[in-house]
């Protein structure tokens, strides 16, 4: 966004260039790399960077009010309901698309938003590589609120860690070797010293939960938790897995209730120039002009079920539309000059929330280039500049 140095890194790229630079990326751990790196980064001036700080300002207002769990009690399906949540989400993360306006400028627009981790620690690894691909200047960085990568790792450990030390903590995902981001399950572990644990190797006598290290059973007191309780039932061969939904002494980061509280369903509560207009579809009142909407399920990942040209015949097909929103469209610009035709970009960025703290604090990002109707791998086949990156801020 930012011409100048989009002008000196076009003007520097070569292949040889990237290939070499993705021989660092996939050199984390070989063979963990399951997603498309894209070949350039994201140059972003202080002014657009400033009107997504203030958007999620905006967003954690009502995060941090009072009747936040109240509105959102509706959010987490009863059958997964988790006991033992706590105040506030460890983490949390806000995607912005770089949007065009009816006046042709340039602005971000909330796309999602989740109560769920993200690549937090692939991407201490990942941003430096690409630093460094892209020769950038110091006026620059993808860290926010004056982090660097030795302060984020702290900070990082802490929210993870807490108290706890790494042996009694692990990393929970189902059948962690088949996950598209498993590359960041590896950076983790290097990082913090936990293990990655599958949730059928779970362990549970009465309110403990134990994992197998080295072979030796080992106390659980601290939870990870990258599993989308939402997801499990596509998975097979899970007969026998230990119910969570039961209550076990154990602490969660984040609590997997907040995956649901702070997502889609959060949206029709937030008024920000920023933020699109959202209705749940069970209570709209008045027609909308549909052409202008794209209509969402609360309950989905990875953009699964969405339906960007929506007819009246899409509506009057829901059976239960208290769980769907209706979603203003946005304008995303194709505002990336690459070697062929403009790419567009989502900025997700990462906010971590510290015990005790009244509110979180934006730390760091990832960023998605596509040049399909959507982001994401299935609207890009056989496309080139586009895929996962980061942001580089101009700093404030």
């Amino acid at each position: 966004m930012q011409k100048e140095l989009r002008k000196s890194f076009n003007a520097q790229f070569t292949e040889e260039k990237y290939s070499r630079y993705m021989q660092k990326v996939e050199a984390l751990h070989p063979g963990a790399l399951d997603f498309r790196n894209a070949e350039t980064p994201i140059f972003i001036p202080k002014d657009f960077t400033k009107k997504m700080l203030d958007a999620c300002e905006d967003i954690l207002d009502v995060i941090t009010a009072d009747n936040f769990k109240t509105l959102t009690d509706r959010s987490i399906p009863q059958n997964i309901l988790v006991p033992g949540e706590d105040q506030h989400p460890q983490c949390l993360v806000f995607d912005f698309g770089i949007c065009e306006n009816k006046e042709g400028a340039m602005e971000p627009q909330l796309i999602e938003m989740q109560g769920f981790p993200s690549l937090f620690a692939f991407q201490v690894f990942h941003s430096e590589l690409t630093a460094e691909y892209a020769n950038l200047p110091d006026t620059h960085s993808s860290y926010l609120n004056e982090y660097n990568k030795e302060t984020y790792i702290e900070l990082l450990k802490e929210i993870i860690l807490g108290k706890e030390q790494p042996e009694n903590v692990i990393l929970l995902e189902i059948f962690p070797e088949k996950q598209k981001t498993r590359i960041d399950f590896y950076c983790t572990e290097k990082i913090l010293g936990i293990k990655t644990v599958c949730l059928t190797k779970l362990i549970a006598e009465g309110e403990h939960l134990f994992y197998l290290k080295d072979g030796i059973k080992t106390p659980i007191n601290r939870i990870y938790n990258r599993l989308i309780f939402d997801d499990l039932h596509q998975q097979e061969g899970l007969e026998n897995i230990i119910d969570l939904t039961k209550k076990y002494a154990v602490e969660w980061v984040p609590h997997p209730n907040w995956f649901y509280r702070i997502s889609k369903f959060t949206l029709p509560f937030i008024d920000n120039p920023y933020v699109p207009e959202t209705f749940f579809l069970n209570e709209l009142t008045q027609p909308l002009p549909l052409s202008e909407y794209v209509l969402k399920p609360l309950f989905s990942f990875a953009g699964m079920g969405v339906v960007i040209d929506v007819t009246q015949a899409d509506i009057d097909a829901i059976a239960d539309p208290e769980n769907w929103i209706l979603q203003r469209k946005v304008n995303y610009a194709p505002i990336i000059e690459t070697m062929d035709e403009p790419a567009k970009a989502e900025i997700r960025l990462f906010y971590f929330w510290k015990e005790n703290e009244k509110r979180p604090v934006a730390v760091h990002n990832l960023s998605r280039l596509s040049k399909g109707k959507m982001i994401g791998t299935r609207y890009n086949k056989d496309k080139t500049w586009v895929g996962g990156s980061v942001a580089f801020f101009e700093k404030l």
